[in-house]
């Protein structure tokens, strides 16, 4: 069995939590045939509205793709946006066990406004203050109970800066798995950067790596992203770092050892949901136990393969698969 298909064979058998800011992405679809004689601003004809789930909710969209069985914990608002959001959860066949709503919240909604497959403006509606301290027990309560009910491989961290992981959040679920013996993989956001201590994959963006640390990175040069990397796990005590560099590809590094993975040569329309992407198929490598590099080859082509489609889209399996049979991968 070539190693991909015992990837994806095992990645059936592995439930996995995903702690974080769930959304809906929504769409308004269009034409542009005329500037507003209002403002000069392009005036978008809508033909199609569509709404699809996003952060957390996009990286548990990911690992069902793959076969995988996500639980989400998240809290949302009481309002009709999280009816909407928790509608979509059941057209997914997503387990809604883990979603609370909370009366002191409001639902993020993202929407896109796309014309000739061009990402025209966004409209967020949003907040982003910490959980109540009762919100925050919450959610820990709920993924400890979850952890012993569910046995999960790994447990992700999904941070969009929306309140859901706040430090209380954060120490707490750490806790709860480590006492399990549960790995934990990170997509972290500037604001708890360095809160997540001891977790065992942490995986910025390039962009996210810079501001973090506050120190340029130059992702041409792998020694400088190689000491940058350095002074972030001499912080956190992380045990593997992945960073995405974009059109660069990623850098990986655990114990002594460290790799540069290539790029492979895509037509980018849109990299909107790739870092879910990348999170959702190295956590699922990292419950296997396979190796760093190993891990970084695979996120990394799975997250170059969804920035072939406009709009957030989760992994398609047997493309995936294909791919990494064509390039040989995981080498």
């Amino acid at each position: 069995m070539s190693t991909i298909a015992s990837f994806l064979q095992k990645a059936e058998k592995t439930t996995v939590i995903v702690v974080g800011d769930v959304m809906v992405d929504a769409y308004l679809w269009g034409r542009i045939d005329r500037i507003s004689p209002e403002a000069p601003v392009p005036v978008v004809q809508v033909t199609e509205r569509s709404a699809r789930l996003g952060g957390a909710a996009n990286v548990a969209l990911n690992l069902k793709a793959l076969g995988a069985t996500p639980v989400v914990v998240s809290v949302v608002g009481d309002d009709d946006n999280a009816a909407l959001l928790l509608k979509l959860f059941a057209e997914q066949g997503l387990d809604t066990r883990g979603i609370m709503r909370s009366t002191a919240r409001r639902t993020t909604v993202k929407t896109r406004v796309i014309s000739a497959q061009q990402h025209v403006v966004r409209v967020d509606e949003e907040q982003d203050d910490d959980l109540s301290a009762a919100d925050a027990g919450r959610v820990v309560d709920t993924v400890t109970a979850l952890i012993r009910s569910s046995k999960p491989g790994v447990l992700i961290f999904e941070d969009y800066n929306k309140g859901v992981l706040s430090e209380a959040v954060i120490a707490g679920t750490i806790a709860a798995a480590k006492a399990a013996g549960i790995p934990t993989a990170v997509d972290p956001k500037k604001k708890n950067f360095f809160a997540y201590r001891g977790v065992d994959l942490f995986k910025p963006n390039l962009k996210e790596l810079r501001e973090g640390l506050k120190v340029d990175v130059d992702p041409l040069d792998s020694e400088s992203v190689k000491q940058a990397v350095t002074q972030l796990e001499n912080k956190l005590g992380d045990r593997i770092s992945l960073i995405t560099l974009s059109e660069n590809g990623a850098f990986v590094h655990e114990g002594g050892a460290a790799s540069t993975i290539a790029a492979h040569p895509r037509k980018i329309l849109d990299v909107s949901g790739a870092g879910d992407t990348v999170i959702a198929v190295a956590s699922l490598a990292l419950a296997q136990g396979l190796p760093a590099e190993q891990l970084a080859q695979l996120a990394n082509l799975a997250g170059g393969l969804v920035c072939e489609e406009v709009g957030v889209v989760p992994i398609n399996k047997e493309r995936f698969r294909s791919e990494c049979e064509r390039l040989g991968l995981p080498a």
